[in-house]
């Protein structure tokens, strides 16, 4: 047993890590690696992920700030075009008031030329007819003379002119 290490023996040979005379020896290097962890992770690793989160929140930040600017925008355009669709809108029906009162306004000019002419034409038409009617009259009682003369010198009768124009204009008197 002499080849055996001294540790071997004493841990019972199979795991040194458990032999209590290198405790110390571990417990040194286990705090010198850890101290070399620490300074590679605070020293090199930890600012760059540090700088990267740091350049993301930024990057968010801008552009969260970029958006609401954006909104802002958008809003703006939004109320400006239904101010714009408003105007349009109204100044549309402007437009179509203004073509209804000069339509209305041309109609009743026609409307009072239409009317003048038919008053015109009414009154030559009741002019005519009533020149119609006297020529009418006279030409009926000349003609109802005239064929009562013939019809009394048909049967025989004398009659004279006085007479029967007498007889005539009583009978269309009524």
């Amino acid at each position: 047993m002499a080849d055996t290490p001294a540790g071997a023996e004493a841990g019972g040979g199979s795991m040194p890590q458990l032999d209590f005379s290198t405790f110390p020896n571990q417990i040194f290097w286990l705090v010198v690696t850890l101290l070399v962890i620490y300074f590679i992770l605070s020293r090199v690793a930890l600012p760059r992920i540090g700088a990267v989160l740091a350049e993301r929140q930024g990057t968010i930040t801008n552009d969260i700030a970029a958006a609401e600017e954006l909104k802002q925008r958008a809003q703006e355009a939004e109320a400006a075009y239904d101010q714009a669709l408003l105007d349009a809108r109204a100044e549309a029906g402007k437009i179509v008031a203004d073509a209804k009162a000069d339509i209305q306004a041309d109609l009743d000019v026609q409307m009072q030329k239409a009317d003048a002419e038919i008053a015109a034409q009414t009154a030559e038409s009741e002019k005519a007819i009533g020149e119609i009617n006297s020529g009418a009259d006279a030409a009926v009682k000349a003609v109802a003379k005239d064929t009562a003369k013939e019809i009394i010198a048909a049967m025989g009768g004398k009659a004279d002119a006085k007479t029967i124009t007498a007889a005539v204009t009583a009978r269309m008197k009524g």
